[in-house]
């Protein structure tokens, strides 16, 4: 390649890793903020989670308590002189209903009432984002996580909760999720964030594509620094989370009782984001393991050979083949939407087209390979090998005398009957089929050699 052409696909190679490290995070807020039964599947995660389930029980409390009179609502439900314990028996309430609200919260039916709680505030939230009028007013776009009917079920344990619904302000156990000056900028940020992450996941293809496309016959290396881009991009998103759970943690949480629960929440809230990136790293070792396909080591070339003849002789079932992978893995996605239809879809071009150029590589360097010719050339090589196993061991069972050169002052005929006794040695074998005609005729000529040099 032409230098100019060397740092286009450099840079391509490069800005495809930037692409998919923020299309992680583009993604990740798509199907998090905008996607309901994602965030209620979260919601179920959040609530099994000890420390927030903690967390929950504390402000559960708090509220029943700051929006209703219980030490009247325990009076009332007292026989005659027994109400004067009405100020006591609340006191005591308050101090272990925290635990007993935390064992209420592990049922299904206060778990089903967070999910409903969830799922109403989450369709709200989506309604207002997406400037949905007729689901949702957004003059005033407040969205709200309504815990009033968990409230509810708490008073139902201690046993005052018959009437609580009526006594329970509409605002009770409300958390405020956007406030309406928080509005038009929130739905600015859904509309750039909804076409964003189609615009990135797509590009980062492209972008790879476009640099393998110019990388000519050095495409195998492009295409394994792609690999190594993804797995490298999958990576940075795994650490930028952990430090930026760490910022964001200390930034909104300052009550240090409350921060066990805040980082729990920081940590299942963004599990997605852990589950795209490693979505992200699986595809970039994919590439890595292409571009070592590709290359002239000798590990791959005998790889191609082997796969030589099925790419040669039946290419419809290895296009086949891809397409099953390719549908499975993009039925078997969190979500089917048009990103990930799309996305899925450059993947299987690039698939296709990595196949394609391995197919005319295979042909160029093995023309003629088939399986009955590797079949034969194994059968070949394992019939040397136990022929040269055999050849060992005969030679080990000769046992022939040496013949040693002739020393100063030692006798020529001790030499001459160690030849004899080796010659005559193998004459034995030669009749016995020990050895064949070759292998006798090469033994003899190695002791007459000997004999020759000594002589």
């Amino acid at each position: 390649m032409s230098r100019s052409r060397r740092r286009a696909v450099k840079a391509l190679v490069i800005v495809g890793s930037i692409l998919a490290f923020v299309s992680v995070f583009a993604i990740w807020v798509e199907r998090q903020a905008l996607n309901t039964d994602d965030w209620v599947h979260t919601s179920d995660k959040l609530i099994q989670n000890q420390k927030i389930r903690s967390a929950l029980s504390d402000y559960l409390v708090d509220q029943l308590y700051a929006n209703v009179d219980l030490e009247k609502e325990f009076e009332s439900k007292l026989p005659g002189e027994t109400k004067e314990f009405a100020g006591p028996l609340s006191g005591v309430v308050r101090s272990v209903a925290p635990d007993g609200v935390e064992k209420v919260l592990e049922t299904s039916t206060a778990q089903n009432l967070w999910e409903d709680a969830n799922r109403s505030a989450h369709e709200q939230l989506v309604a207002v984002l997406e400037n949905n009028k007729e689901a949702v007013s957004t003059e005033n776009g407040e969205v709200k996580l309504q815990l009033g009917s968990l409230v509810t079920n708490l008073a139902n344990q201690i046993g005052v909760g018959a009437s609580l619904a009526e006594k329970l302000p509409p605002d009770a156990a409300e958390v405020t999720i956007l406030r309406s000056d928080q509005l038009k900028t929130a739905q600015n940020i859904t509309v750039a964030l909804k076409g964003l992450a189609i615009f990135l996941s797509l590009f980062t293809l492209v972008a790879f594509g476009a640099a393998i496309y110019l990388s000519k016959d050095e495409r195998w290396v492009t295409v394994l620094f792609c690999g190594i881009g993804l797995v490298a991009a999958g990576f940075a998103v795994i650490v930028a989370r952990e430090v930026a759970g760490g910022i964001v943690v200390d930034q909104l949480v300052t009550t240090e009782s409350v921060k066990p629960a805040a980082e729990a929440t920081w940590s299942i809230a963004t599990s997605l984001m852990t589950s795209i990136a490693t979505t992200v790293i699986v595809v970039g070792v994919l590439f890595g393991v292409a571009g070592w396909l590709a290359s002239p080591t000798g590990s791959a070339k005998a790889s191609r050979r082997v796969l030589a003849p099925a790419l040669e002789d039946y290419p419809a079932y290895v296009y086949s083949g891809l397409a099953v992978i390719v549908a499975i893995y993009f039925l078997s996605a969190p979500t089917q939407n048009l990103r990930s239809f799309l996305t899925t879809l450059a993947i299987a071009g690039l698939a296709a087209f990595g196949i394609h150029e391995l197919r005319k590589q295979a042909h160029e360097e093995y023309p003629d390979a088939s399986y009955d010719e590797m079949l034969g050339k194994t059968r070949d090589r394992m019939a040397g090998a136990v022929k040269s196993a055999n050849l060992g061991e005969r030679a080990s069972k000769l046992r022939l005398p040496e013949v040693r050169r002739p020393e100063a002052g030692g006798g020529a005929a001790d030499d001459e009957d160690a030849r004899l006794a080796r010659l005559e040695r193998l004459g034995e074998l030669h009749e016995k089929g020990v050895l064949d005609d070759d292998e006798f005729a090469a033994e003899k000529a190695k002791i007459l050699g000997v004999e020759d040099k000594s002589s």
